[in-house]
């Protein structure tokens, strides 16, 4: 669904203002390209929190805590 309204956005654009609408189609590798690094970032400090919470919250699942 996401991708028919992103097309369909795209098609509008395309009919109002051709110019930016090929500018846009042009840009989008390089601007996926540049966030790339930000998004495995954004992984690896998930990743580190998860396994922080895990290791602070050992002692009460040892000791047989449930919420």
């Amino acid at each position: 669904m996401k991708t028919l309204l992103l097309f369909t956005g795209w098609c509008l654009l395309l009919v109002l203002a051709w110019p930016v609408a090929l500018l846009a189609l042009l840009l989008f590798p390089l601007i996926w390209l540049l966030s790339l690094p930000f998004r495995l970032v954004g992984i690896t400090l998930d990743a580190v929190f998860a396994l922080l919470k895990a290791v602070l919250f050992l002692p009460a699942r040892l000791l047989g805590h449930r919420p």
